[in-house]
């Protein structure tokens, strides 16, 4: 990679950032970095694998993925409505045919607050509390941190209109989902946690009560942390997944959506002829809006973008407003990628993981000195959303055997 470098006008990797700014490692110049915004605190894991908070406006550097290779993550706008996510002895929460112990295990975060449930008697015992009024067809997001003890079975059960989610926290894989719970999904968030998370869809239009479920009365039960319930769809983002933790203590909490944009010049890239590079991931397999990481001409349509889609990676490239290259692959994105977008007059291709697709032998690129930006958007929409472990923007077309080598 180190001739590689030389040929590239702009290199990021999530290593240098501070409030309102991620840094590129070349160029040099902090006046041409990325501008980063978020009015909001956030959560991130960190370097050591512990969730923790994020001051408002700070880029996230996360290791949610990889201990050794972290990424810089962009989320959307979410609100926990989860009056109080980590305080289960709360009033708020109801007990039942079960007991909670508080400060009973190291939580994800690092600290000694974690409970112990423990079904005591009846068919099932379990935490519970409500949800907010939700519209017949409307859907809820519920996530919730847990850890096996000795009951390996654990589930997130929906009353009214009946629906759960069951999981095996001892191999950490959901086992069954039943009636208007879907999409469940197990994350290994390390040291036995689990992030337990599902999609629940009304029937009715109420309020609904929502919990933490164990069937078995002869065993100690499993330690819990972090309970979150999202609104789908309402909130800057079209998926079926839980967003990272938002913690409350008493109220709903808002995480608002990150931007990243405004990098680089003129002089740093080469408008005739280039490659943009970037190992991506969508923030998950679900999400079906377009998400955009381009270099454009700033203010217009003309530009070369790669974009996460609904399965899939795709790239453009527009000539004023007049498409030059436009190629889709099908792909699971939700996974770490690396993609390179080759663009030159005659000679455009697309580059995945050291495979070459559809390459072009016509098209147009731009008068010299057109190129100017490099954003995490597109015209201030198409906001990319999701996880990136490397940006690097090329001043020459690189040859096969090099996008092979960038690539793999």
């Amino acid at each position: 990679m180190a001739n590689l470098y030389d040929k590239a006008g702009l290199v990021n990797i999530p290593v240098g950032y501070q409030e309102g700014f991620l840094y590129n490692i070349k160029p040099t110049d902090n006046t041409l970095a990325f501008r980063f915004n978020r009015d909001s605190a956030a959560t991130r894991v960190n370097k050591e694998g512990l969730i923790e908070e994020v001051l408002g406006d700070k880029p996230r550097i996360d290791y949610t993925d990889s201990l050794t290779s972290p990424s810089f993550l962009l989320e959307p706008q979410s609100t926990n409505l989860q009056l109080r996510s980590q305080e289960f002895d709360n009033p708020i929460w109801t007990v039942q045919r079960a007991t909670l112990t508080a400060n009973d295990a190291i939580s994800p975060d690092g600290t000694l607050n974690a409970y112990k449930l423990t079904h005591t008697s009846g068919t099932s015992g379990y935490v519970f509390d409500t949800i907010p009024t939700v519209n017949s067809g409307d859907s809820r997001l519920i996530s919730v941190f847990a850890k096996y003890i000795d009951d390996e079975v654990f589930k997130i059960v929906t009353f009214t209109d009946s629906g759960y989610a069951e999981f095996n926290l001892l191999n950490g894989t959901v086992t069954s989902v039943s009636g208007t719970i879907t999409d469940a999904r197990i994350q290994n968030y390390g040291n036995g946690w689990y992030r337990c998370s599902c999609k629940y869809t009304a029937t009715t239009t109420a309020t609904r009560n929502y919990g933490f479920f164990l069937d078995d009365t002869s065993k100690e039960g499993v330690h819990i942390w972090g309970a979150q319930v999202e609104a789908e769809n309402t909130s800057g983002y079209n998926g079926e997944y839980a967003t990272s933790y938002i913690p409350t203590e008493g109220s709903t909490v808002t995480r608002t959506q990150e931007t990243c944009n405004g990098a680089g010049s003129a002089s740093t890239f080469n408008s005739t002829e280039g490659v943009l590079y970037a190992e991506i991931a969508a923030l998950d397999l679900s999400e079906t809006s377009i998400r955009r990481l381009g270099v454009t001409k700033n203010g217009t349509y003309e530009g070369v973008r790669l974009q996460l889609n609904n399965g899939s990676i795709s790239a453009t490239v527009y000539n004023g407003t007049t498409s030059q290259y436009s190629k889709l692959v099908n792909i699971d994105n939700s996974i770490f990628h690396k993609v390179a977008l080759k663009y030159k007059t005659n000679d455009f291709a697309l580059w995945i993981d050291g495979i070459e697709y559809h390459p072009q032998s016509s098209g147009s690129t731009f008068s010299d000195g057109t190129l100017d930006d490099i954003s995490f958007d597109y015209l201030g929409a198409n906001y990319f959303y999701g996880k990136v472990k490397g940006v690097y923007v090329f001043n020459e077309a690189l040859t096969d055997d090099e996008l092979q080598q960038l690539t793999t």
